[in-house]
């Protein structure tokens, strides 16, 4: 083994000023918004490094190992690319400084006051973003949103409240709404701790709050392989940080036109798009992948399947969902269709990747809402329009109702009053009234016949010819009968 210690001593590097201040020194940040950063700079459309703090402003082993390697770490990806097989490393540099501030509060300060400064990043995960009562007046908030609020408050002091001063902020937390969500929170805090009209306005008017949705599978530290990737690499990196090679980042809001004038990552050849509102690229992409996840998981779990990749090695499956999204799910979808096909086979080629295991049981969690709320929306729509019923869509709901059900001998993990109503309304000898009583229960906040006059009828069809010719049997002749659309 020969391999070098990483720090900037044994790697010729190039600085930037630090514009960027991140909260989050975890695998998802280094592998997804780090990563790009540093490709940006490379590619001379950016011109920032990173300054990164933990968000509860602990010291953390990860953030240890950062200081000790110098910001320097490996980002590793495999995938699919073009139909192929691919793997692709970069060693980022992209992180100038990382560190506590409550080890260092001098040298926060000295950050979120510089006058180079301009974004700030952040996934705090889900619970990050939450509204608690602060005392605006220390530096002990507890919260995300007031430790924001005391940073935004000592800006606008140390700079007057100029208008060029404001931040523009990029979350990356998995909620819905997080950069408008945490504009409130801090506009909340601003005005429960008497933080003055003057500082309310200007976060209103000079701070651009950004709704983003990110999408990258990042598994982490490689510990299964950890001596080969070093071998490989060169290096003693204790921070190579794994993923797929599929990324995707939208960024809305009012103000994003600034934000892609600023920070122009699509000119880099990233996947990274700006638009004034990403509701409708999140219902996109929920429909697209999200809802091909919770149909073809049913079907392939009864199947035998264990993995994303098991599925779609299996032709029947494969075809059934590739053809669901061709003629069912992208047409209900308001955008021009080559740019949706471009985008439904980037998702689509994700569930090809050999290189994560992506088990169906940890999909397959919670499925009744899921489907309420990634799959039936598709159908509805899809009445609404043509007057027929989403023939594919209603099979998944029958094959979902067919796991559930007693005699499946799967472990489903779901609300149990659920579980428990569908097994004590299930009978064998009459599937009809079985699917009726479960749509006519309060599993669901829709009323799915009442929408698509004949869903009950076809489901139980469904139902039916899955339990009596097994699943297998059951999608060979499905997939027969719709040949022809």
């Amino acid at each position: 083994m020969n391999q070098r210690p990483l720090n900037r001593e044994t790697v010729a590097t190039t600085t930037h000023p630090v514009k960027i201040l991140q909260f989050g020194e975890g695998n998802f940040l280094r592998a997804f918004v780090d990563w790009m950063i540093d490709i940006a700079n490379e590619k001379g459309v950016t011109d920032s490094d990173i300054a990164i703090v933990t968000p509860r402003f602990r010291i953390t082993p990860a953030l240890e190992t950062l200081q000790k390697q110098d910001g320097l770490y490996h980002v590793y990806l495999e995938g699919v690319k073009d139909g192929k097989p691919g793997k692709e490393s970069r060693l980022v540099t992209s992180i100038a400084d990382a560190f506590s501030p409550s080890a260092d509060m001098e040298r926060y300060e000295s950050y979120i006051t510089s006058p180079d400064l301009r974004f700030v990043i952040s996934n705090t995960t889900e619970a990050g973003i939450r509204y608690e009562p602060e005392d605006m007046s220390g530096d002990n908030q507890a919260t995300f949103p007031g430790k924001v609020t005391k940073m935004l408050h000592k800006r606008f002091t140390r700079f007057n409240g100029a208008d060029d001063k404001g931040l523009i902020f990029l979350c990356c937390e998995l909620i819905e709404d997080n950069g408008s969500t945490l504009r409130d929170f801090v506009l909340r805090h601003a005005a429960e701790g008497g933080l003055g009209n003057d500082f309310i306005d200007w976060v209103k008017n000079s701070c651009i709050f950004c709704d983003t949705l990110v999408d990258r599978i990042v598994s982490g530290f490689p510990h299964d392989t950890i001596d080969e990737l070093k071998e490989e690499l060169g290096y003693d990196d204790n921070l190579i940080v794994k993923g797929e090679l599929y990324h995707i980042w939208a960024i809305g809001g009012d103000g994003y036109l600034k934000v892609q004038r600023e920070l122009p990552l699509d000119k880099a050849g990233l996947n990274v798009e700006f638009m004034p509102s990403i509701k409708k690229f999140r219902d996109k992409k929920v429909r697209i992948l999200n809802g091909s996840h919770t149909g073809m998981v049913p079907i392939a779990l009864q199947l035998g399947c264990e993995t994303v990749m098991d599925a779609f090695d299996n032709r029947d499956v494969n075809e059934f969902i590739n053809t669901m999204v061709e003629r069912e799910v992208l047409p209900m979808i308001d955008e021009e269709r080559e740019t949706l096909e471009r985008f439904s086979a980037g998702i689509l080629e994700r569930f090809y990747n050999p290189y994560i295991k992506h088990q169906l049981k940890s999909i397959a969690l919670n499925s009744l809402s899921k489907w309420e709320a990634r799959n039936y929306p598709t159908a509805k729509d899809y009445y609404s329009l043509n007057g027929k019923r989403a023939d594919f869509e209603l099979f998944t709901f029958a094959a979902l109702l067919s796991l559930y059900g007693p005699g499946s001998e799967f472990n489903a993990q779901d609300t149990q009053e659920h579980l428990e109503l569908i097994n004590q309304v299930w009978n064998d000898n009459d599937y009809r009234s079985t699917v009726a009583a479960i749509i006519n229960s309060n599993i669901f906040t829709e009323n799915f016949e009442e929408h698509i006059p004949g869903f009950i009828d076809d489901t139980a069809r469904y139902l039916s010819e899955i339990r009596r010719n097994g699943m297998s049997g059951a999608l060979k002749q499905f997939i027969e009968s719709h040949k022809n659309g």
